[in-house]
This record gives C-alpha cells, sequence and structure tokens, in this order.
C-alpha cells in the first residue's frame, strides 16, 4: 500500500479544491472509473435525473483510476466533476473521491450500470431520518434482488453470504449483503472512519469500522442489474478479492484470529499436563512424559497467540487501523511494563528453578543416566516456564514501544 503516496495525493486534492467539506451541495454521487466508456454516461444521466426529480441538491464526482478509453471527457461532458486519482485501486480511487467531495452526504456506487442511481432518493431519504449509513442489499436474505447473469453463483450463493454472516457475527453489522457498493453515508462518519484500505477490502472495512464505531446502520433492497460493460470484464477477481477480504477481517478482530485458539491450546495443555503428571491410565491409554512434551507445545504456541492478540490491538488501536473501542482493546487496559516485567521474571524464576532442581538430580546421580520418566516431569514445565517467562518479558518491553505516541 503506497499509503505516503496516497496522502500526498489527498494532501493535493484539498489545496487544489480548497473547500470545506461540509459546504455547496447535500449530496455527493461518487463514482469510481476505471475504463468505464460503455456506461459512465448512462449511470451520470440516471443519478443527474434521480437528483433533480427528488429536488436534492447534488454534484456527481467521477474518481477516475487512469482510463485510457476516453472516460474522462465523457464525465466531463455529462456534467460530472472528475478527479484524477494516481494511485490504482478501488478503494484508493473512491477515497480520493470521498475526500474531494462537498455534500454532507455522499452516495457511492459503481458506474457499469449494474446499481440504478435513481435509487439514490431511498439513500438519501434513510440519512436524513438520521442514520449514518445505508447500504444497499441485492440478496434476498435482505429483500433484494439480483437479475439472472448480474451476480456469479459462487459470490452470490457462498462468498457474499458467508462474509455478511461473519460480519454480522464477529462485529455485529446489521447488514446481509457486505459487498454491495450502492451504499449512501453522512461524511461526518466517513471522517471518522479513517479508512485505509485502497482495494476492493474497501467496502467490506466501511462496514466493519462503523459497527465498531457504534454507527446507526440500516439497509435497503435494491436491484443488481447485469453488468453493462462490453469493452472489458468486472475488475473485481474473486479468489484474489475473498482471499484479502477474509485477510482483512481476521486483521480486525484479534479475538478470532489470536485470542480463542490461543485460549483452546492453552486449555489443551492445561489438560494434557493434568492427566501426564501423575501419569495416568485412561480407557488403555497412559499418559506419561511425551504427552508432557506435546503439553508444552500447545502451551505455549497458544500462549504466544495470546500475546501477538495484545500486540496486534495494541499496533491497531495506536494506529487507528481499529476504534479504540474495538473488541478485545479492553485487555490493554490492565497490561503495563511494570507489572508484565514482575509477572515474567516470577514465571522464569519459578522454571529456572524446576531446571536447577533437574541439574541437582543429575549432579546426584554423578552426571550418568536419569530415571527418563521422573525426570522429565520437572524439565519440561521448567523448560515450558523459563520460555513462558522469557516470551512474557519480551512482549511487555515491545508493547512499551507499540504505545508510545508518536508526534
Amino acid at each position: 500500500m503506497q499509503r505516503t503516496e496516497y496522502a500526498n495525493a489527498l494532501s493535493t486534492v484539498h489545496r487544489v479544491l480548497n473547500v470545506p467539506p461540509h459546504d455547496g451541495p447535500e449530496v455527493s454521487v461518487v463514482m469510481p472509473c476505471l475504463n468505464e466508456a460503455d456506461t459512465l454516461a448512462s449511470c451520470i444521466r440516471t443519478a443527474r435525473e434521480a437528483l433533480e426529480q427528488a429536488g436534492i441538491r447534488g454534484e456527481i464526482v467521477v474518481a477516475d483510476n487512469g482510463s485510457d478509453d476516453g472516460s474522462m471527457e465523457i464525465a466531463t461532458l455529462a456534467g460530472a466533476r472528475v478527479i484524477h486519482v494516481r494511485v490504482r485501486g478501488y478503494g484508493s480511487a473512491l477515497m480520493c473521491g470521498i475526500e474531494s467531495s462537498r455534500g454532507r452526504f455522499v452516495i457511492m456506487g459503481d458506474a457499469d450500470q449494474s446499481y440504478d442511481f435513481g435509487e439514490i432518493p431511498r439513500l438519501v431519504a434513510r440519512l436524513r431520518d438520521g442514520f449514518d449509513l445505508v447500504q444497499g442489499c441485492r440478496l434476498t436474505s435482505g429483500g433484494g434482488r439480483a437479475l439472472p447473469g448480474a451476480m456469479p453463483a459462487l459470490h452470490r450463493w457462498l462468498g457474499n453470504p458467508l462474509f455478511s454472516w461473519l460480519a454480522r457475527h464477529w462485529f455485529a453489522a446489521p447488514v446481509n449483503d457486505i459487498y454491495c457498493g450502492l451504499r449512501g453515508f453522512s461524511r461526518e462518519l466517513y471522517d471518522r472512519l479513517d479508512q485505509r484500505c485502497i482495494g476492493m477490502e474497501f467496502a467490506t472495512e466501511m462496514i466493519i469500522k462503523a459497527s465498531l464505531l457504534g454507527a446507526r446502520i440500516t439497509e435497503i433492497p435494491i436491484t443488481l442489474h447485469p453488468d453493462g460493460r462490453k469493452s472489458h470484464p468486472p475488475h473485481l477477481k474473486t479468489l484474489r478479492d475473498g482471499w484479502r477480504t477474509l485477510r482483512f477481517f481476521l486483521m480486525c478482530t484479534p479475538r478470532w484470529l489470536f485470542q480463542i485458539p490461543g485460549a483452546l491450546l492453552v486449555a489443551l495443555g492445561f489438560l494434557g499436563y493434568g492427566v501426564a503428571m501423575p501419569g495416568l491410565t485412561i480407557g488403555g491409554l497412559t499418559f506419561d512424559a511425551h504427552t508432557l512434551l506435546f503439553s508444552s507445545l500447545a502451551m505455549i504456541a497458544g500462549y504466544q497467540s495470546l500475546l501477538f492478540s495484545v500486540i496486534a490491538t495494541t499496533f491497531a488501536r495506536t494506529e487507528r487501523i481499529l476504534p479504540p473501542n474495538a473488541s478485545g482493546t479492553r485487555l490493554l487496559d490492565g497490561v503495563s511494563l511494570g507489572r508484565g516485567l514482575w509477572a515474567g521474571l516470577a514465571v522464569g524464576l519459578v522454571g529456572t528453578i524446576l531446571l536447577g532442581v533437574a541439574v541437582g538430580e543429575w549432579r546426584a546421580h554423578g552426571w550418568g543416566r536419569l530415571e527418563y520418566a521422573s525426570t522429565m516431569r520437572v524439565v519440561v514445565p521448567g523448560v515450558t516456564l523459563a520460555v513462558l517467562g522469557y516470551e512474557t518479558i519480551l512482549a511487555c518491553f515491545l508493547l512499551s514501544l507499540l504505545q508510545m505516541r508518536r508526534r
């Protein structure tokens, strides 16, 4: 992600326009554009007619992402304001277009005739009712409709429903169609979101962050039409964009990526210790020193996962990738360098003592062979506690560095 380059581009946009974000029209319709000569004029015309017929004071902004098919000239002749976006990406185009918009509300939608911009008055009406984000829904689960040929079957029956389900259960997002690109939102909300993704994840990032911020979100059913472009295929790449969406989902929820797997591994490790330390035999299975090794592996890996959760949450919060009130950030309230160091030192000390006991036993046997099963019941816990203590100390220093505020 060329974040610095993108920030410079936004700065240039603000200097050229020199217009406060809420002055001017009530509504800004923003369309990302990359070689949309087949459909752009029709989309602009439909949007303009919808604004005029509803008596909405608005503007149309086309964020061009490097078109070479005459799209910029078409947009200008159709009466839209064209913004040139040098950094490639769906999200990059939308961010520059939205940043340059002047409306109190923003309506975004693709310029490929798949969305009916005649729906603008419905979106604006819900925004006027006080909602921060109004999401279109193309799926039957939310009352929407996709015409034949408008949406690939894999997207319609698997990808979109799956990610929408995850958004509802992981982030409490009240949506059935998280990918829908026709949506409206207040400029005030957008400025709070601090969007980062310059690719197709931009749309899902907006929903997730808005939900985490407690924004008022609603959904309206719409109809999705087949892509009207003839000169080139859709820009969406199923596997690439699906993976990037899943990756972003996991990045936004340290609880599901780190905490829950880590807690399960630690619990499994404790269970293993519970049966291996006394050498129990259950159902014909004898749990001995080898079980201790497996249990220690589970405990160390699980504890590392829990540490990663705290570290990732700290980084996301300090870098404003996630809102301060995101799930998992409460863990940081009780974390301090001093407490962590004392805890790490205490755990490491216990482990060192156990290892010392093992060395003493070895010495008592004349530095010869030891009884394997009994010795491992001291060595394995000692090594495990020493490792956990050392990891705790290192993690606390790293957390203290991440929590330093940059000027």
